[in-house]
Order: C-alpha cells, then sequence, then structure tokens
C-alpha cells in the first residue's frame, strides 16, 4: 500500500495570474478568485502565496470571514463544509466587522513604522470625506474637560490647529509604551533619533484619533441606523458610515503604497459569510447592507484614486455573474475561475504516487478529480478502517468508495436538501400571501400553482414535488444547463434552481455559463436522493409525479451543455 504524505502541487497558470495582480502596488479593480468547493482556493492562497506576499516589501492582510464559525472551520479543528455557508450558523456582524479593522488596522500600522503614513496624511484623508471639526472639539473638551479650552473654540480655528491640539491631547492620555511596543522601537539593534520617534508616536496616535473621531461621527447617526434596522430600510448615506473606518484605512494604505518599500495588499476569504452574518444589536447596519456597500466602496476607490490589490475568495455562485451586474456591469470584478483539475491533468499526480491505476479509474469514473475528494479519499485509505476493510478477502477499494458516497449523502446532500426543500415551503407561503411578482408565476410555468391553503403538509408535498422535478430535469439534461444559452435567464426564476444554488449543491459557473452539481460525487447524490424519494412514495404521490412530470414537468433540454464542453 501506498503510503506517502500528501503534497501541495503547483498550479503555474493561476499562480502567475495571482502574482501579477498581488505584485502591483496599486490596482484598478479587485479580483475575484471563485469556484466549486473542493477545488482548492484556499490552500493555492494559504500554502503557495501567503508566506511570499509578506516578505520584503509586501505586507499581506488575510481574512476569513468563516473562520468564526466553530462548528465547521479546520482553524476550530472541523473540515470545510461541502454545502454553502449559509446552511450553518451565521456569525454576529460585529465579530466579523472588528475582524476586518484589526486586520487593516494592523497594516496601518506597519506603514507608519515605516515612515509611509504620518499624522497630517491621515488628517487629510480623513477630512475628504468627513467634517472633523465638530468631533475634534468634542474630543478634545471631553479629555480636557476645562471651561479655557470651551472658550478657546468660540474662535475660528483651522482643521489642522484642532487636530495637532487633539493627538496632543490623546497622547497625553496614551500609555508611551504601548505606543513603543506597536512600533516595535526597543528592538534589538534598532537605532531611531528622537525626532523619528517622535514622528512615528504621532502616527500611531493619529490613527487613534480617526478611529475615536469616526466612532464619534457614527454616534450621531445612532438612532437612524436602529430606526433604519427596525424598519428594514435601505440608506446608503447609513451605509457607508458603518464601513467608514475600513475604507478609511484602506484608503490611506493605497495612498502610501509605494513599489519595493511598502506593498499592502487584503486577501478576503469566504466573502459571502459577510452578507449572511446575524445583527445582534443597532451598532450598525445589517450584514447584506454592510457587505454591498464595503464592495461598492472598494470598486469606487479602485475606480477614482486607484487601490491596493483586493482577492476576494469564494465558492459562492453569486459571485460568479449576479455580483457582477449588481454591482455595475459584466466586468467591473477581474474574475478568475478556477475548477481544479482535469481527469488527465490529476491522473500526472495521483496515479501511481497516491492511487493505482485500477482505484484511479474507478474514483474518476465515480467522484472525479475534485483535490478534496481526492485527499479525503487518500486519508480514508490511510486509515485503519481501510485496513480493516482490506483485511476482509472479499472487499475491494470499490467499497471505501461506496462508504465515503455514503457519508456524504448522509453528512452533506440530505440535509442540504432538506434545506432547499424549506426554501421552497417558503416560497410557496410567500405566493399565497401575494408576495411573489406575478411575472414569476406566469401562465405554464411548473410552479405556477402552489397550495393556496395554508396548510404545512400541502406545502412540503409541493415542495418535495417540485425539487423531484427539478432534479429529474437535471439527469434529463446530463446535468449539464447553459444559463445562458437564450440569453434571457429565465431559469432564474424557477424557485428549485434558486433554492439548490442557494443551499450550495450546484454551482454556477462564469465562462462557460453553465450550472451543475459541485462534483461528479455529489452529482451522483443527487440521484441517490431522487431514487430513494422515488422509492418512498406511496401510489397517490407516485401517480401525481408522473402526472406532473407529463403535464407541467420541467425541460431543459434545449438549454444542455454543448458537446466539447462536458
Amino acid at each position: 500500500m501506498v503510503n506517502k504524505a500528501w503534497r501541495i502541487i503547483p498550479r503555474p497558470i493561476m499562480e502567475t495570474v495571482l502574482n501579477n495582480h498581488a505584485h502591483r502596488h496599486r490596482v484598478h479593480q479587485p479580483l475575484i478568485l471563485h469556484g466549486p468547493r473542493g477545488v482548492g482556493k484556499t490552500t493555492l492562497i494559504l500554502e503557495r502565496h501567503l508566506e511570499n506576499w509578506n516578505k520584503g516589501p509586501h505586507v499581506t492582510g488575510y481574512i476569513d470571514f468563516a473562520q468564526s464559525i466553530e462548528e465547521n472551520h479546520p482553524h476550530h479543528g472541523h473540515s470545510f463544509p461541502w454545502a454553502s455557508w449559509s446552511n450553518c450558523k451565521p456569525p454576529f456582524l460585529p465579530t466579523l466587522r472588528t475582524q476586518l479593522e484589526q486586520c487593516l488596522e494592523s497594516m496601518a500600522e506597519k506603514g507608519v513604522q515605516l515612515g509611509t503614513i504620518s499624522s497630517h496624511q491621515i488628517c487629510k484623508t480623513l477630512g475628504k470625506w468627513h467634517n472633523l471639526d465638530t468631533s475634534l472639539k468634542r474630543i478634545i473638551q471631553t479629555k480636557t474637560e476645562t471651561t479655557t479650552s470651551k472658550r478657546a473654540f468660540s474662535n475660528k480655528v483651522s482643521t489642522l490647529s484642532l487636530w495637532d491640539k487633539a493627538v496632543c491631547t490623546l497622547t497625553a492620555r496614551l500609555n508611551a509604551t504601548e505606543i513603543d511596543e506597536i512600533l516595535m522601537l526597543k528592538e534589538k539593534g534598532k537605532n531611531v533619533s528622537l525626532q523619528e520617534t517622535s514622528y512615528y508616536r504621532e502616527g500611531i496616535v493619529a490613527l487613534k484619533l480617526a478611529k475615536e473621531v469616526i466612532n464619534v461621527q457614527q454616534g450621531f447617526r445612532a438612532n437612524a441606523v436602529k430606526h433604519l434596522n427596525k424598519t428594514g430600510g435601505f440608506s446608503r448615506t447609513l451605509a457607508n458610515s458603518a464601513t467608514d473606518w475600513p475604507l478609511l484605512l484602506l484608503e490611506m494604505l493605497s495612498g502610501a503604497a509605494q513599489t519595493d518599500y511598502f506593498q499592502p495588499k487584503l486577501v478576503i476569504n469566504n466573502i459571502e459569510v459577510l452578507k449572511h452574518a446575524a445583527l445582534v444589536d443597532d451598532s450598525s447596519v445589517s450584514g447584506s447592507m454592510y457587505h454591498d456597500s464595503l464592495i461598492w466602496r472598494i470598486i469606487a476607490l479602485g475606480a477614482n484614486e486607484m487601490c491596493l490589490p483586493v482577492i476576494l475568495i469564494t465558492s459562492d455562485s453569486y459571485y460568479s455573474y449576479a455580483a457582477y451586474m449588481d454591482f455595475g456591469f459584466p466586468d467591473i470584478f477581474i474574475s478568475r475561475e478556477t475548477f481544479g483539475w482535469t481527469p488527465q491533468q490529476a491522473k500526472i499526480h495521483m496515479v501511481p504516487d497516491y492511487f493505482s491505476q485500477s482505484e484511479w479509474d474507478l474514483i474518476v469514473e465515480v467522484l472525479g478529480p475534485n483535490p478534496r475528494h481526492l485527499f479525503e479519499i487518500y486519508a480514508l485509505k490511510q486509515s485503519n478502517y481501510y485496513q480493516a476493510l482490506m483485511d476482509n478477502k472479499e472487499s475491494t477499494f470499490e467499497d471505501i468508495i461506496d462508504a465515503y458516497l455514503a457519508h456524504l449523502q448522509v453528512t452533506v446532500v440530505n440535509p442540504a436538501m432538506d434545506r432547499a426543500l424549506a426554501i421552497l415551503q417558503k416560497f410557496a407561503l410567500d405566493a399565497q400571501k401575494g408576495k411573489i411578482v406575478k411575472d414569476k408565476l406566469r401562465f405554464g410555468a411548473p410552479w405556477k400553482h402552489p397550495p393556496r391553503k395554508d396548510d404545512p403538509y400541502l406545502r412540503s408535498e409541493w415542495a418535495k414535488l417540485q425539487l423531484m422535478d427539478f432534479i429529474q430535469c437535471l439527469v434529463s439534461a446530463e446535468f449539464g444547463i447553459n444559463y445562458f444559452a437564450d440569453c434571457s435567464l429565465e431559469i432564474f426564476d424557477d424557485p428549485s434552481v434558486n433554492a439548490m444554488i442557494e443551499v450550495g449543491l450546484l454551482y454556477m459557473q462564469r465562462d462557460p455559463s453553465f450550472f451543475r452539481p459541485i462534483s461528479r460525487a455529489i452529482q451522483r447524490c443527487l440521484v441517490r436522493w431522487l431514487v430513494q424519494e422515488r422509492i418512498d412514495m406511496n401510489f397517490k404521490n407516485s401517480i401525481l409525479f408522473r402526472w406532473h412530470r407529463v403535464l407541467r414537468g420541467r425541460s431543459y433540454r434545449h438549454l444542455m451543455l454543448q458537446v466539447g464542453n462536458k
């Protein structure tokens, strides 16, 4: 038996593309690295790039928004979920905000250490978007609490003078030792003059002052944000106010970037988690509004003034096509889509180092060349369970594949299908209440007739019928549908399509424009789910399903995958 350590295999073309983007000190557009789950996007960044992107002049902030989901993250001893992050318990928005802000603050502190970010630069950047006078006066008066200072502000004072006074006021309150630790001024062999030390300290204090100014101004809008969250409305101004601090840091870092001296960059993994984050108080707008404001302002910064390289990593189909249209036009982001290996590419690396030829043929036929499937099968092959199984002369490698498929069926596909059914039941309830626009319930649509009675059982049966019909339609179309073939995108009116994409079992590609199961193993499990549901049907429901397939059933064969792209 092969007993070899698993290795991370280079991907020269994709790595070159990412390096070309990351090694520029400023760019016009953020880059989205997207693809189905399990193809190695996170591994590519963490194992192949992150270390090199923190050498020399390069400073990279890496944020994984899913890290706070303890039940489904390797940081907490678990594995990434195969289905969508939306199936997991959403993290709290304040936690994600803190994670983002602390990462950017640490990068800004590095810029201060290198002398590329100064106190007056911070004031200038902050003053572009905010009126500072009132906030600075309030901060100074709060700190000094003297009548003299209050009288002094009755006369006209320049913003820069107020800023310098506020910096001095805050410096007196802060611990000098703590500031020196941030700047690492006492490191062995570091010789810094008193004037330089004062300059660096002033920069760190100015960063803290800028954050305090933003907090004061957000306090002015606290009641408005509370009312917005209560009514569920939308306000671009309030959404932007929630992202003022991270965007100020991004703008300062972008302005301070210098080739071969200070080249900051930001990598955000699992950006979709931010969109579904739970709001626990009224300190901020909702997660989806915060997400949209953050991305929109990064786009605007890049388009108007150029921004430090920002790389967003995601497995969510929304970022394949829909996000581009929501934020403006099809090329508003730089899109880099990866699907892992083709069977031929994977075979070069896997055979015979990890699998024999016969084992490989079986894996490709049943599971496909998805890197995560290959790793999990290899780990299972090295386990004691496999050894015990192979000691039985009647057992074969097929048994380990069957056990793995059963694991995927029980732990991944069945729970995700239950969630998809719940989404369809909600659609039926919304249709009953008149919340669904009539255009989506047009004549001839298979989902046009949800139950009219407010009966959970009827909704459940209707949802199961719809989902089974959709999976049967996918089987008939050989699991390859070109959603853009008729240039109408009408297929996304189908609630079953949206439910399957939302739970993460289907992935919507950008180029070519197909949607299909995220891997061949998941595809096989979907067929198993359909077969099991057909077996469990009673006679009445079986007849109803056949009747529905004949008279109302879906047919997407006209959108089938073209020959040569399978």
